[in-house]
């Protein structure tokens, strides 16, 4: 898809969205932008991006449209709505719903879109805010392969590993095993800082002997200056973690299998959710142990 002849619509540009958005405009595409609080999208069109009220308003103008908002029900409502994408994007158009998201709701946006015409990718992503700044998220997909192709050099233009990994839900099925694989992994790099910080050490020397070594890790090398630092600060909401490790021991459930150590990680961000950290980086979770 050309540059100079391709609308495309984004929807959320919120921490991540915002970095997002940006990065579409600079590939020389016309950016059509819809959030819920208008005045955060201020800079966005300052940039030259076009602004609507409704994002019933941009569909019908629009060849693809992206999506990046909070909850499974905020996408079943912009999707399957009354006056959501489906019925309103025209024919042909291409949905790309980029936030994490319930497989099933995937499935159902995907096989309501294909009766209308209509090719939808989902395509959740991870990397947090440093991902979306530098163009450098993963971006994992479901769907079509002939859709994921004619999309690719948008995505291309936010991620730097892109990978179809199966058809309908696929994507956030290979999304919610990041979230596990996360949610234990903090648990770990919190539980480290604390033993060292209980034990004396220097923080900063401590990492930098583990973080090169087997116990290195993305969280660690990211996350955990931010912790020592004081600086909680949401890269990706403590909220929006929450809702991701319930929708994946949701989908454990229907497949019969147990994920315990997502349990308990899952309990560990309750405390902190309920303490009033709802609204902070999920490397808050290192504060449970305050």
């Amino acid at each position: 898809m050309e540059a100079n002849s391709t609308r495309i619509g984004f929807i959320g540009t919120g921490v991540m969205g915002k970095s997002m958005a940006s990065h579409i405009q600079q590939g020389g595409y016309e950016l059509h932008i819809y959030t819920r609080t208008k005045s955060k999208a201020e800079e966005l069109v300052e940039q030259g991006m076009i602004w609507h009220d409704e994002p019933s308003d941009l569909a019908p103008l629009c060849d693809i449209i992206i999506t990046m908002v909070g909850y499974p029900s905020d996408v079943e409502e912009l999707y399957l709505g009354e006056k959501g994408l489906v019925h309103t994007a025209k024919s042909g158009s291409y949905l790309i719903d980029m936030t994490t998201s319930s497989p099933v709701l995937a499935v159902r946006i995907y096989e309501e879109a294909k009766a209308r015409g209509l090719h939808a990718i989902d395509a959740p992503v991870s990397g947090g805010d440093v991902g979306a700044r530098n163009a450098a998220l993963s971006i994992m997909a479901g769907g079509d392969r002939e859709a994921f192709e004619a999309v690719l050099p948008i995505l291309e233009r936010m991620g730097k590993q892109i990978l179809l990994q199966g058809g309908p839900g696929a994507g956030q099925h290979t999304k919610m095993a990041n979230q596990i694989a996360i949610a234990s992994n903090m648990i770990g790099v919190c539980e480290a800082l604390v033993y060292a910080r209980n034990a004396g050490l220097d923080l900063d020397a401590v990492l930098q002997s583990i973080g090169t070594g087997a116990a290195g890790s993305w969280s660690l090398s990211n996350l955990a200056p931010r912790m020592i630092a004081g600086n909680f600060e949401p890269g990706f909401y403590v909220k929006h973690f929450i809702k991701d490790m319930g929708i994946a021991l949701a989908s454990a459930r229907e497949m019969g299998i147990e994920l315990p150590g997502l349990a308990l990680a899952k309990e560990l961000y309750g405390r902190i959710a309920d303490a009033g950290l709802a609204d902070k980086g999920t490397h808050a979770l290192y504060k449970a142990w305050d």
